[in-house]
């Protein structure tokens, strides 16, 4: 590599803005170690990965044009890559046996189809959200959990045909391979259970087949043609299965936390003043479901922005990099802006050229139903005012662990009102629903003058005795704007 010191990659993907900031500084080019110090070039320009992607003098297979493709089959602390670059699927192809193993799939992801789930997603949806609206005002609940999650595992295990219990298998082995902080017994583990968990599948529809793609891709394999070997029919059922709802749970989490920390966005998006695909756009754009992803091989000596990457050489496809890249987006590309003057829908998330995403339409509809029944339901929605949510763990998947919510306001406490409220020997109860109000009121980040000059005037009480009240509840007060924490004018 032409740089002495690569950058390492966290591979628990703890702050990829920040890592994408520093992967800009470094150049549009860099080199970079991923775990196991998998040395890889990372391009953070955006015209430049857009041309790379095209270029027939990159590949996507590593068993043709990976220099060190025999290492990683032999070292131990390389073993996590080959739960994505070890399947021979159509993501690790190249030429004429990428649109081999494509076409299959291909009848399947017509807009025409995806458009005839319409009503299929929306009783899912509606069926997932239903039980929210019973709980009482000021209830929480994590929108990961019981929708963001569910709604594209179900989606997908009904194309599929898989029955409910196998889906927490296949589920759980496609989050180990996104879990690029295994170790090496883990990595292995992984890897043999591509071929045991996905081959059990395979046997049970073999014996039920059904109106599902797991029966169309089995008799494909079995027709005459041999379009496809056991090992490929195996590798695409898990690439499809996997791409199809690990990567659209962060669409619709990342939408949610994006969308309930601009509310002004919300509020022109709910009111027709954009729509909803400029928003998922930039959503996808700011935080893309796979930040960077595994692995495009230089064919030839290739020079880029002046760095030369060698024939044989690993490119990381740094999709959140290029997305941010200011070249592209303008001085303010880590802001989350729909209206933004260069139009975010031009972004990489979903690939291009032969290896663009086959399921954008099904994930955006998803995400667009999930998101509309959400706000229908709970027009008054806010985070719940936590820690902020952790990153999976992961430098490829970007979204986060949990998305707990208030779904709606909670009850206003009786001493808000203006009674006696006494810091020594206070009722707890009530300093917490207390709290649980102003936060909610004020999502966690409105000025401190605000918040606390509203309640001093709700309660009569003097701003000072409003503040020592406040902190005693343990509100997150800010002396920004408003007034400072002498009450005075800032």
């Amino acid at each position: 590599m032409d740089q002495q010191q690569p950058l390492a990659l966290d591979p628990f993907g703890r702050d990829i803005p920040g890592e994408c900031a520093r992967l800009r500084a470094a150049g549009d080019v860099v080199a970079v170690t991923l775990p196991g110090q998998i040395p890889a070039y990372a391009i953070t320009r955006y015209d430049y990965l857009h041309d790379l992607m095209l270029d027939d003098r990159v590949s996507k297979d590593p068993r043709r044009h990976w220099a060190q493709w025999e290492q990683a089959l032999s070292r131990p602390d390389w073993r996590w890559i080959l739960g994505w670059i070890g399947p021979q699927n159509m993501l690790n192809t190249y030429g004429h046996d990428h649109k081999r193993l494509r076409k299959p799939l291909q009848s399947t992801f017509t807009a025409r189809r995806i458009e005839s789930l319409r009503p299929r997603i929306d009783a899912i949806v509606e069926g997932l959200l239903a039980p929210l609206t019973y709980l009482p005002a000021g209830s929480t609940a994590d929108l990961r959990a019981v929708l963001a999650y569910p709604l594209p595992m179900e989606v997908i295990s009904q194309l599929f045909g898989v029955p409910a219990d196998r889906r927490p298998e296949l589920a759980g082995l496609v989050s180990r391979i996104m879990d690029t902080t295994a170790t090496d017994d883990q990595a292995a583990e992984t890897i043999a259970m591509i071929d045991t968990v996905v081959s059990s599948l395979i046997d049970h529809k073999r014996k039920c087949p059904g109106d599902d793609l797991t029966s169309d891709l089995i008799a494909v394999h079995e027709s005459d043609d041999g379009r496809l070997t056991p090992e490929e029919l195996r590798d695409t059922i898990l690439l499809t299965y996997g791409a199809g709802f690990e990567t659209t749970v962060h669409l619709i989490a990342n939408a949610l936390h994006l969308l309930l920390t601009h509310r002004t966005v919300l509020r022109r998006l709910l009111a027709g003043g954009i729509g909803w695909d400029l928003v998922l756009a930039e959503v996808l754009r700011l935080r893309p479901s796979i930040a960077s992803l595994p692995l495009r091989y230089a064919i030839e000596d290739m020079t880029l922005g002046g760095v030369t990457i060698p024939a044989g050489s690993a490119i990381l496809t740094t999709i959140a990099a290029a997305n941010r890249d200011p070249n592209r987006y303008g001085h303010n590309p880590d802001e989350f802006a729909p209206g933004r003057p260069r139009d975010p829908r031009n972004h990489l998330a979903f690939g291009l050229g032969a290896h663009h995403c086959l399921g954008r339409p099904l994930a955006l509809m998803e995400a667009e139903t999930a998101l509309r029944q959400v706000f229908h339901h709970f027009p008054d929605i806010r985070l719940a005012h936590a820690p902020e949510p952790g990153h999976v763990p992961s430098f490829i998947a970007n979204g986060p662990t949990t998305l707990h919510t208030t779904l709606s306001a909670p009850p206003i406490p009786e001493n808000i009102s203006g009674k006696p409220m006494r810091l020594n020997g206070e009722d707890t109860t009530s300093l917490e629903e207390l709290r649980a109000y102003v936060l909610y009121a004020y999502d966690g980040g409105r000025p401190e003058g605000d918040s606390v000059r509203t309640i001093s005037k709700a309660t009569t009480r003097s701003y000072g005795a409003t503040h020592r009240i406040l902190t005693a509840a343990g509100v997150p007060l800010r002396s920004r704007g408003g007034y400072n924490r002498r009450g005075q004018s800032a």
